[in-house]
């Protein structure tokens, strides 16, 4: 495992992706940090919240797997200060099985979670899950750098770009937030199940709770500046799931 030693530029890894993992129980951190090593991530450390934002800022991780309960700065609170300036896959760990732990964490913008103890094999499997996402359009067919932003009402996508405008004002979403809405406005006729969504845009090897897509719908639904009571650009269909709507 190596420690960072300075700014975000370094030698590339195995697979090129680094991964930070924030962890105040040390066993489980270099447990969970050998399994990635060996996978070929460089993997580096932090043990409390303070470290974790630091080492974020430092490393500029791809994926940061992070453990709820921390001291100085607890997990949630890391994980909204991180958002402020990184966009690196987050990967919540919690010991409480509580639902609300979990909603909290995905509320201030984690993308999965891992509820304590878990496999280190389900957890690698995880992280290279989320790092193969950003290719999901490419099993779709890789998209045309041409083609024109998809338009929804006042709501601009430029898939290519990765840039998402309300009313001409971009927005910032996270990968999994622009994941999502990728997926639904390919298909803006089609109504997705919690499980087809998982499928597209989290992989078909995920376990968990289905629920977790609608903490996202959510999120982008605040994002998008929808009415969740009646909702123009992701629309609730009953009993089904979820679909584009037109914006109007």
């Amino acid at each position: 495992m190596s420690q960072p030693a300075g700014g975000p530029l370094r030698e590339p890894t195995l697979n090129g992706y680094r991964v930070l993992v924030v962890d105040d129980e040390r066993a489980l951190a270099d447990l969970v940090g050998s399994y990635l090593t060996r996978d070929g991530f460089e993997v580096s450390m932090a043990s409390d919240g303070r470290q974790a934002i630091d080492q974020a800022r430092q490393v500029d991780p791809d994926v940061m797997v992070l453990d709820l309960g921390l001291p100085m700065i607890d997990g949630v609170e890391v994980c909204r200060v991180v958002r402020t300036f990184s966009d690196c896959y987050i990967m919540m760990l919690t010991a409480r099985t509580d639902e609300i732990d979990k909603i909290v964490g995905l509320s201030v913008g984690a993308d999965d979670y891992l509820t304590k103890p878990f496999s280190p094999r389900e957890l690698v499997a995880r992280v290279r899950a989320m790092l193969r996402r950003p290719r999901a359009s490419s099993s779709r067919g890789q998209p045309d750098q041409e083609e024109a932003p998809r338009v929804f009402g006042s709501v601009s996508i430029d898939v290519a770009a990765r840039e998402v405008r309300v009313a001409g004002d971009a927005i910032a979403l996270t990968r999994t937030e622009f994941d999502l809405l990728e997926v639904l406005s390919a298909r803006p006729k089609q109504v997705f199940s919690r499980r087809q969504l998982i499928d597209a845009v989290w992989d078909q090897t995920w376990v968990g709770d289905e629920h977790l897509v609608d903490v996202h719908v959510g999120h982008l639904r605040r994002k998008l500046g929808d009415d969740p009571g009646s909702p123009r650009y992701v629309r609730t269909v009953r009993g089904i799931g979820y679909g584009m709507g037109g914006g109007t």
